[in-house]
């Protein structure tokens, strides 16, 4: 466990080492460990498609910003990246020519589990999918 929150900086520069969430490119907006909140931005790129020139995000990047966004809001509390033991996600309505926006809540940050709720907006603030995801804290 760590003794102190990580701030918003030492989350960004934890998301280079792994070359997977390094493709991402996600940007750090917020890291809050008062309110056990990360809140993360996510842009549109071509290879996030889900058709050739649609603008519509493919739900494999949703997917994968959920669980990372996720981790890494228990990652600000604990000090370093957790395994994911489930995580599932409800896809509410497609985004289209838009970057997202994709706030992790804590809900509990146990000593075996931390469970986190994720938000994921459009550029209008309109929820586009909704995770919850389980993570192993128990680090030894």
């Amino acid at each position: 466990m760590n003794d102190a929150p990580l701030s918003k900086e030492q989350l960004q520069e934890m998301l280079t080492h792994s070359n997977f969430i390094k493709f991402l490119q996600l940007e750090v907006l917020t890291a809050n460990a008062e309110k056990q909140e990360v809140a993360m931005r996510l842009q549109m790129r071509p290879e996030f498609e889900r058709g050739h020139r649609t603008g519509q995000w493919h739900g494999g990047p949703i997917a994968a910003a959920i669980d990372t966004v996720g981790d890494y809001a228990l990652t600000m509390l604990v000090g370093i990246p957790l395994p994911t033991i489930n995580f599932r996600v409800d896809y509410l309505r497609p985004a289209v020519n838009t970057a997202l926006t994709v706030i992790a809540r804590v809900r509990r940050s146990g000593r075996t589990v931390g469970i986190v709720d994720v938000d994921v907006l459009n550029d209008s603030g309109t929820v586009v999918a909704l995770g919850r995801a389980n993570y192993s804290t128990f680090t030894s």
